[in-house]
């Protein structure tokens, strides 16, 4: 559906995207992560056809970016990361121009403008003019602009910026609900949990480099070093702290005194991990849970953009 090869984009001597290849199958929901300035927004609006690269391609649905512009503005819907609403306009006057403007006919628009409403939660803000909306339910009728022609991908840049948790909270069941359909989603966040949430894959970027990209597991993979497991005992926490700190793998162990619960670094394999359990048990602890905490994609992202430049 979408591949990217080779996409470069220098302003003089710097180089907003150096050599991007990236390849997505049709219905994947993709999470584009980087700090600011690192070569998401670009490369967005280049998928956009907004920008032109400096040399490379990208094509979504065969079609490229660079030779058949306009074939790919009838694939996709674009949202910005910073957008503007038309203030003397009603949400369904707001949808209605862009509408029009895709050559949609009125009897279609007089349908598909409440469907649209009703898929980001607006049908009762129809007659509402656009400049009275709060932010989250102005980035959800921009949402909907985007979807007016039906696009088979969706271009998303920042999505949640700027939104209250509530408001997250909705445009993320959105998000969910455009999968089911079998849009092929690219969203840019900051908000990384969330896209752990969402994304069937994740791109690191960082410096205009794709410096890491798979599944969030194989990208939590990705981090060696230590574990963190967390051990949920019923009494002796003083005796089990002991047990864990004579243990040549274990380290920074912490006890939660108010959770009957003992966290702990630890560095070896998953055959020393089921040894360590299984002398825990030997020794008497009485052990209601050991679990190993999952990482969190800030850390995974702080850890695989170290160092690079």
């Amino acid at each position: 559906m979408i591949e990217i090869k080779g996409l470069t984009k220098k302003y003089g001597s710097f180089y907003a995207l150096n050599d991007l290849n990236l390849t997505l199958e049709e219905g994947t929901v993709f999470g584009f992560v980087g700090a600011n300035g690192a070569g998401k927004s670009t490369t967005f609006s280049i998928l956009a056809t907004l920008l032109q690269p400096t040399s490379g391609d990208a094509f979504v649905n065969g079609k490229s970016v660079k030779n058949d512009a306009h074939e790919v503005r009838k694939q996709i819907g674009y949202m910005p990361d910073f957008f503007g609403v038309y203030d003397q306009l009603k949400a369904n006057e707001y949808l209605d121009f862009y509408g029009a403007s895709y050559g949609i006919s009125e009897k279609e628009r007089e349908v598909l403008i409440p469907q649209l409403l009703e898929l980001v939660n607006l049908s009762h803000k129809r007659y509402d003019y656009v400049d009275l909306l709060s932010r989250g339910m102005k980035q959800r009728l921009c949402l909907a602009r985007s979807l007016i022609h039906d696009p088979k991908v969706l271009i998303l840049d920042e999505p949640a910026s700027g939104l209250d948790p509530r408001a997250r909270v909705e445009m993320r069941d959105i998000l969910r609900q455009l999968k089911g359909m079998g849009k092929t989603i690219l969203i840019s966040s900051h908000i990384l949990p969330e896209l752990a949430e969402m994304c069937d894959e994740i791109g690191v970027i960082d410096g205009g480099r794709l410096i890491a990209h798979g599944s969030v597991a194989d990208i939590q993979a990705q981090l060696a070093g230590e574990k963190q497991i967390t051990v949920k005992l019923k009494g002796l926490l003083e005796n089990a702290v002991q047990f864990f700190e004579e243990d040549p793998f274990v380290s920074k162990v912490e006890l939660e005194v108010d959770k009957n619960s003992i966290t702990f670094h630890y560095r070896g394999s998953e055959e020393d991990q089921i040894n360590l359990l299984r002398k825990a048990l030997d020794h008497s602890l009485k052990i209601i849970s050991f679990s190993e905490t999952e990482t969190d994609l800030e850390d995974v992202f702080m850890e695989i953009t170290k160092g690079v430049k």
